[in-house]
């Protein structure tokens, strides 16, 4: 199967997973799984945020995302457990569809690394 076509399986399985899990029937969109990454990171999941967390939230999604491809490394828990990140490398400049799929695929590689596909 061609790369492209084995990303947009697994990618159409995780939102369908996750929609699933976590929506009253509207389909998840990118933001929103990349919230949710970041709600699960933070493992604080049974709390309420307010909208500079959920900035927040997602910052440190993409951070984790984007980690394996050298942009950012894990520094620091703070004291009230948030994860932090230190900045490692310029994301190249990429058009939208191009840092869509980015991360795309960084995404279905956090859930094929939690075996939450396969």
């Amino acid at each position: 199967m061609a790369r492209d076509e084995q990303l947009k399986e697994r990618w159409n399985t995780v939102v369908e997973k996750l929609t699933l899990q976590f929506a009253e029937g509207d389909t998840l969109d990118l933001d929103s799984i990349i919230y949710l990454i970041g709600v699960q990171e933070l493992g604080q999941i049974h709390r309420n945020f307010k909208k500079d967390d959920k900035v927040n939230l997602m910052h440190i999604a993409i951070c984790r995302l984007l980690e394996p491809y050298g942009y950012y490394e894990f520094d620091y828990f703070d004291d009230d457990g948030w994860p932090h990140y230190k900045f490692k490398e310029e994301l190249p400049t990429l058009k939208a569809g191009e840092q869509t799929v980015l991360m795309k695929e960084a995404i279905v590689n956090y859930f094929l690394e939690k075996e939450y596909i396969q």
